[in-house]
């Protein structure tokens, strides 16, 4: 992230996560859990959005939210998508006290998947999925700064393309690079040595991280969590849907799947604009026209 945008406050990269009715409550639940958090101003669905999607008009569509400096979005998109531990919230904790009590609020009606204890990575360390589904590793320490990071598992067909996915994100990105990265070696059978064990990547000031796994999983990426990219224009529109979409796969209204899975939304900044118009028919009609596409097309959006 450039230092205009940092002071700005710009957040290139926004993670999106899919509800079933549940987005704000989720959103109240997560920003509870947090000393410097805040929820923002929803969005309901219109007409138009309700007829396409099926949900009620006038329901919430979507939930900005922030976490410790940064910014999430919970979007009701009805029960088509779950969560899975294909991608979770990596939580950086700078006290054991601070481990505990989000295990235990994460927890309360949720799913332990690694139990908190000891590990050899890490003092006091827990991966769990909370009510709604969505997967949270708890780490002791926090040597960056930044609180959260964004892990990706690569697991089944996907098993072995971290190191690929990680050299194809940080080369799309003006602010991009690969911090480290671990491998298995031959010893951590069934695991295939020489794939990532562990690695940290940089994505405009965002910090995530991307894992091997050749166990048995039932879970792939899907569009329950997707990233959306804040565009400045066509020309960047442009650029990262045809990197992204290249061997992947066009979605609609600004989504797409990359080669590995992953869900990407490729949103240009004046589309928040034109749907909070203050003539609800101007923003309706937009809705309208964004409903036809695939790739987000800024000149028929000004003219819808």
């Amino acid at each position: 992230m450039t230092e205009e945008k940092k002071q700005n406050g710009a957040q290139k990269i926004t993670p999106n996560f899919w509800f079933n009715g549940q987005a704000e409550e989720a959103a109240r639940f997560y920003t509870s859990l947090f000393k410097d958090a805040k929820m923002g101003t929803a969005s309901y669905y219109d007409k138009a959005a309700a007829e396409a999607s099926g949900l009620p008009e006038g329901s919430v569509l979507t939930v900005p939210f922030e976490l410790e400096g940064q910014q999430f979005l919970g979007l009701n998109g009805g029960p088509e998508f779950q969560f899975n531990p294909s991608i979770s919230l990596f939580v950086y904790c700078d006290t054991e006290e601070e481990v505990d009590e989000l295990f235990a609020k994460l927890t309360e009606g949720g799913v332990i998947l690694m139990p908190l204890q000891k590990y050899p990575f890490n003092e006091k360390y827990a991966w769990v999925q909370d009510r709604y589904g969505l997967s949270w590793q708890l780490y002791l320490g926090n040597p960056r700064g930044q609180k959260i990071a964004f892990s990706l598992l690569f697991v089944g067909e996907q098993c072995g393309h971290a190191e690929e996915a990680m050299q194809l994100y940080t080369s799309l990105f003006e602010d991009g690079r690969i911090e480290s990265a671990s491998r298995y070696s031959e010893d951590d059978s069934p695991e295939i040595a020489g794939t990532v064990q562990h690695a940290s990547f940089w994505l405009e000031g965002q910090e995530f991280m991307a894992m091997d796994s050749n166990r048995e999983h039932n879970f792939a990426f899907n569009e329950a969590v997707s990233f959306v990219v804040d565009c400045e224009d066509q020309e960047e529109v442009d650029y990262y849907w045809e990197k992204f979409t290249a061997e992947g796969e066009e979605g609609p209204c600004g989504w797409l799947k990359d080669k590995f899975g992953v869900s990407w939304q490729i949103v240009p900044r004046v589309l928040t604009e034109l749907l909070l118009d203050p003539d609800a028919e101007k923003a309706e009609r937009v809705m309208q026209a964004m409903l036809q596409m695939k790739k987000i097309d800024i000149g028929q959006l000004q003219k819808a």
